[in-house]
């Protein structure tokens, strides 16, 4: 960790990445995998797959097993490195100054990275442990409880921020030329998805029905927060012009967009689950995930136009300037991803679009594939960069 000057709570986004990447790889082996009446691909499936399938297929499992453990090993490092300095920083005059200005809102990266390690404990768990399925019912009321402390710790955090911030005001604003502040309603989305797993998977109808109830608490903060800092920010853009080093948070939308669907998707399936016989599933998840999908394509093409007009790329990614805000560029190639495998397989496969392991179907994966692979490539430049 040589290369840090200074820390700050944002190099907490380099960890959010490696995690992000360890469930991009998961995917793969979700939706490319047979697991009939299980929602899950677990390690009996995959190994079973694996003795009985092509060698083609074969190392593509293999790859897929790599990624996971790579950026799982990535993360834990990270988050540990991250934790201590955090523990440092906060006995630091910078944090003291930190404290009561719009830049408390990078303290948030924290919990948002906290709950995307319940996310890849649970991948690990389902790739690599044989058996899983037996004891699923045992581990969902402790991932209720985890996200539940992580969830209590993320509005304590938000609260020490909002709250002076809506009684006192703040004349900063108005130069908050960027869509950062909205790395709150990140937060508040990763736990909501968080709780819409055991929402969507356990056969306990009251473990279901409080996984979905505080989905819908965190989603429902998510939203809302959303909307009005959404237009808060970019009414400050407007005014301003768009912070140059803060040109990825036009992405941040993306992320977000994917948890809150992913959350629905879920929370769907558990209403379906123990609330609702006849739901018709197919007709709203194209619905939801195409229209959803397509918002994301309409953010990706305009930040991208945005950071090619201000030199983006060129200046923080393909040079030797260090900005470790560079490292929100992550999370929106992951959510694009993420979301991209979800269209596809709960929007057009199960709506039969086109068949499953059709050419199409494999057409459309390597597509997602190539900005899978980018941001593979981006976040390796950037840890070598800072040495991290």
């Amino acid at each position: 960790m040589t290369n840090i000057k200074q820390y700050t709570p944002i190099y907490f986004l380099a960890s959010l990445g490696a995690g992000g990447l360890t469930v991009s790889f998961y995917m793969y082996l979700l939706f490319l995998i047979p697991h009939k009446g299980i929602p899950l691909a677990t390690f009996d499936h995959i190994y079973q797959t694996f003795n009985n399938t092509s060698l083609f297929n074969k190392t593509g499992i293999v790859l897929a097993l790599l990624g996971i453990l790579y950026f799982a090993y990535k993360h834990i490092k990270l988050l540990i490195w991250n934790i201590k300095e955090w523990n440092k920083f906060k006995k630091t005059e910078d944090y003291k100054q930190t404290k009561g200005t719009l830049k408390e809102i990078s303290f948030m990266a924290i919990p948002l990275t906290y709950a995307m390690t319940i996310n890849v404990m649970f991948v690990l768990g389902a790739a690599l442990v044989p058996g899983l399925w037996n004891i699923i019912e045992y581990m969902f009321p402790m991932a209720l409880i985890a996200f539940l402390a992580v969830g209590t710790y993320t509005f304590k955090i938000f609260g020490e921020y909002f709250i002076p911030l809506v009684l006192n005001g703040n004349k900063e604003w108005e130069e908050n030329n960027s869509l950062v502040q909205l790395l709150s309603v990140f937060a508040f989305a990763m736990i909501g998805v968080g709780f819409a797993a055991p929402g969507a998977m356990s056969s306990i109808k009251a473990i279901n029905a409080i996984g979905i109830f505080f989905s819908f608490i965190f989603i429902g903060t998510s939203i809302l927060l959303g909307i009005l800092k959404f237009i808060l920010s970019f009414h400050s853009i407007i005014n301003n012009g768009l912070d140059e080093k803060t040109a990825p948070s036009l992405w941040i939308g993306i992320p977000i967009f994917t948890l809150v669907g992913i959350a629905l998707v879920r929370d769907t399936f558990g209403l379906g689950h123990h609330f609702s016989d006849d739901a018709d599933l197919k007709a709203m998840l194209f619905t939801l995930t195409g229209f959803i999908f397509a918002v994301e394509i309409l953010i990706g093409v305009f930040g991208y136009l945005i950071m090619k007009k201000v030199n983006y790329f060129e200046t923080y990614i393909h040079s030797d300037e260090k900005d470790p805000s560079t490292y929100a560029l992550i999370c929106p190639g992951v959510a694009f991803f993420v979301f991209g495998m979800f269209f596809i397989h709960w929007g057009l496969v199960f709506n039969g679009v086109f068949e499953n392991y059709s050419i199409a179907h494999y057409v459309l994966i390597a597509i997602l594939a190539i900005v899978q692979y980018k941001t593979v490539r981006t976040v390796l430049k950037l840890n070598k960069k800072f040495g991290l």
